[in-house]
């Protein structure tokens, strides 16, 4: 790809967002009821390609529970307010009730609560004993610290996610985790990131993953690039890391490494969008917060936004519009693509004339420089 010169001293690669994106139909469509939307990754086979995001607002063992046998999966952050307190109920909603101005500070005081070994287990009990597939969420700092307590108490897939993960952390105050001693050493699968370019990606790969998370989790109330400075946009990172993929396929003979986009998600053509430039699943955040079971009752924020010294997230409105089942499922009562998340990708691959998510990957896309029309993104 060309670069683009910014100025005389530097150059940088044009990269583009999902709203960009349009995905073609084709000359041969298909019943919608006759798509296969279901996703495996390692022994595990799911519905439909969705992973709930570890986020406090989003889910808890109850909404765990019922994401899982609706067929989807969703991530506890082992992080979070359940394994800090043994009810978080009244914190969640008191979070509803802070103004914008003191919500980033009482955030930082509910999270600095330590982590507790023995919720991290009951809350992992908990989703397994409901017989769903259990995932939970540390970041790389607590994963050596915790891991064996996860694994102990029987989660099935094991997510490391942070903001950015490399395979080669330098840090001269502790320990860095090696992360493919530590994959190598665990008996249940790994995914692991965010990452958002080819190299970055195909290092987390090397290390034995089953999984790869693309993105930053950014998305609603994430203010990493507003902070940091960082940002690669969905489109061009999703494409990037699934030609990681393709080469590290036949750099290890044959390995196939699962690339789950993670942040951006916010509607059901975003989730279709990023299905068919190559990723093999999403993590899902704001659209499943909407649900009146979510615990974040209407309201939504990441680990990000109670950092103690550099907060990179914020507490966001985004309101309710229908239970999980109609988030995921449907049926739909409003025009936007907040609702009926996988009967819209259903269609979309209908549309396109494909009948699997592996086939729906070689579907023809376009991109418009400036966006596509507001009403049809």
């Amino acid at each position: 790809m060309t670069d683009v010169e910014i100025g005389r001293g530097k150059a940088g690669r044009r990269a583009y967002s999902l709203g960009e994106i349009g995905i073609v139909p084709a000359r041969r469509t298909r019943d919608p009821e006759e798509v296969s939307i279901a996703w495996q990754i390692d022994a595990y086979r799911f519905e439909m390609p969705l992973m709930a995001c570890p986020m406090d607002s989003v889910v808890s063992p109850a909404t765990a529970i019922a994401i899982g046998r609706l067929g989807g999966l969703a991530v506890l952050d082992l992080e979070g307010l359940w394994t800090r307190y043994s009810d978080p109920e009244p914190l969640l909603a008191e979070v509803t009730e802070l103004d914008e101005r003191a919500a980033t500070r009482r955030l930082q005081e509910m999270y600095a609560q330590p982590i507790s070994e023995e919720l991290i287990g009951r809350r992992i009990a908990e989703i397994a004993g409901a017989g769903v597939t259990t995932a939970a969420r540390l970041s790389p700092q607590r994963t050596a610290r915790y891991a064996k307590t996860v694994v102990d108490a029987g989660v099935d897939i094991f997510v490391i996610r942070g903001t950015t993960v490399s395979a080669e952390h330098v840090s001269g105050r502790a320990e860095p985790l090696n992360l493919k001693q530590f994959i190598y050493e665990l008996d249940v699968p790994v995914v692991v990131g965010g990452c958002a370019t080819y190299t970055a990606a195909l290092h987390l790969m090397r290390t034995g993953a089953a999984g790869v998370l693309v993105g930053f989790g950014g998305g609603s109330g994430h203010t990493t690039v507003t902070v940091l400075g960082v940002a690669v946009p969905m489109a061009t990172a999703i494409a990037d890391v699934a030609a990681a993929r393709r080469d590290y396929l036949d750099e290890s003979g044959g390995r196939y490494v699962h690339v789950i986009a993670d942040g951006s998600m916010t509607s059901s053509g975003d989730i279709a969008k990023a299905l068919a430039i190559g990723a093999d699943a999403v993590m899902v955040g704001s659209p499943l917060a909407r649900a009146v079971q979510a615990p974040g009752r209407g309201y939504h924020w990441g680990s990000e936004a109670n950092h103690p010294e550099l907060p990179r997230g914020a507490r966001v409105r985004v309101g309710t519009v229908g239970t999980v089942e109609q988030i995921l499922h449907g049926p739909s009562t409003v025009p936007d693509g907040s609702m009926n998340l996988m009967g819209a990708l259903r269609r979309t691959m209908a549309t396109a004339g494909y009948s699997d998510l592996k086939e729906f990957q070689r579907v023809e896309v376009v991109v418009a420089d400036s966006g596509l029309p507001a009403g049809r993104r």
